[in-house]
């Protein structure tokens, strides 16, 4: 029997194809609300406004003594101001008790400022006896307590659509009491492999038969950069099977397939995807994973834009390190998250790397001791991805990269 081999015919440079994924690429519109417990790196939706002030009631920012600071003028070392002690307050009480001229209560920082003080003084400043305390220094007006609304006002808009919630900010909406929080969804994605020799692991492997890693790789991807990853199975190298796998994944928000989209006889998906959509681009002219291709199928579930559809190489380094390239800004973007900005680090290289000009390479590495290494091995070798810990840019026009070279080294 003779194979019908399909090239790919022409590819585009990787600024090509991300401009093509940026046009395509729309913000998730979905609203969801969440236990502010559960809130940490989502998105928020909604304007946050406080309808209370916090602090809700003055208090005081240093452990000393309630005063009105007009019984504290001229005070010091030498001529101290005695004042009479009436009793004393501590966080989360309420005195009734109301300071008059000429007295002071005992306050533990952050409890509530009496009636009729001011100004705290600090521990420090003052000498005690049973009910006496002299002050050696005098205060100011409010100085040393937390005005009643001076960290958030009651009325003012305290976050804004589209804030990334980050610790500091699910503290300010504890500080208002909420506990839930409407965020962005995030992007559901469906992530499937395709070829007969596929087998999910824990399975037996008969003859000619590997075990499925791209599912799991891209899985984990997703999950890092906002999305929900859902594995669907692995259909069968036939048009039809392919149509009703390529159909079960567009029930989620993006389908990402690896396998498929090379230039065998089998590789059929883009052929599903061209009837049920389109292809907007198949070749990219990097390595690896130049077998790379992007399209849309449909309308989404709830009459929005069409399905996008990454398809990604079956080689496991070539799947994973396009999946940085490109899904990771598109995911990133649909789940309104910031643009990634992974850490770049100089260093010098340890070994000389030879490329194939033409294509631009992405190739991997690992740091030892502050030098670079190689760590590709093969597209369809994943150590050459685990034991990596970035990778470096190779221009198309050059042929090698000599050792001791400084090279900017993009950490995953």
């Amino acid at each position: 029997m003779t194979t019908r081999m399909r090239p790919i015919e022409s590819t585009i440079p990787l600024e090509d194809a991300l401009r093509i994924i940026e046009a395509a690429v729309q913000p998730i519109q979905r609203i969801e609300r969440v236990a502010l417990a559960d809130a940490h790196d989502r998105v928020l939706a909604h304007d946050v406004g406080s309808t209370i002030d916090v602090p809700p009631f003055a208090r005081a920012a240093m452990d000393g003594y309630a005063v009105r600071a007009a019984d504290t003028n001229g005070a010091s070392r030498g001529t101290p101001r005695s004042l009479t002690r009436i009793g004393q307050v501590f966080t989360g009480q309420v005195t009734p008790q109301r300071v008059q001229s000429g007295q002071c209560i005992e306050i533990a920082t952050g409890a509530p400022l009496p009636d009729g003080a001011d100004a705290v003084v600090i521990v420090e400043d003052t000498a005690s006896t049973v009910d006496r305390i002299d002050v050696f220094t005098a205060v100011e007006a409010n100085q040393n307590i937390g005005r009643q609304g001076a960290d958030i006002h009651r009325g003012q808009t305290v976050l804004y659509s589209g804030d990334l919630l980050t610790p500091g900010k699910i503290g300010v909406i504890a500080a208002l009491g909420l506990t839930e929080v409407d965020v962005y969804a995030r992007p559901r994605v469906a992530v499937l492999s395709t070829g007969n020799e596929i087998v999910d692991p824990g399975q037996p492997l008969a003859a000619g038969q590997i075990y499925d890693i791209n599912k799991f790789t891209v899985s984990a991807l997703v999950s890092r950069h906002g999305g929900i990853p859902v594995a669907y199975r692995t259909p069968m190298d036939t048009l039809e099977d392919l149509s009703r796998g390529v159909d079960e994944g567009c029930r989620e928000d993006v389908l990402v397939f690896s396998g498929g989209s090379s230039v065998g006889e089998r590789d059929l998906m883009l052929d599903v995807i061209a009837a049920k959509g389109e292809v907007l681009f198949h070749g990219i002219s990097v390595k690896p994973g130049k077998p790379t291709a992007f399209g849309r199928i449909g309308t989404s579930l709830d009459g929005g834009q069409s399905r996008l559809v990454f398809g990604m190489p079956g080689y496991p380094t070539s799947c994973l390190t396009n999946g940085y390239l490109l899904l990771v800004p598109a995911l990133r973007k649909i789940a309104r998250l910031p643009p990634w900005q992974p850490h770049v680090a100089t260093l010098p290289l340890g070994a000389r790397i030879s490329s194939v000009t033409g294509r631009r390479q992405f190739y991997t590495v690992r740091v030892e001791k502050g030098v670079v290494l190689p760590a590709f091995k093969a597209s369809g070798d994943i150590t050459s991805m685990s034991r990596a810990d970035g990778y470096i840019d190779i221009p198309a026009d050059v042929t090698g990269v000599d050792q001791g070279t400084p090279v900017d080294v993009v950490f995953f």
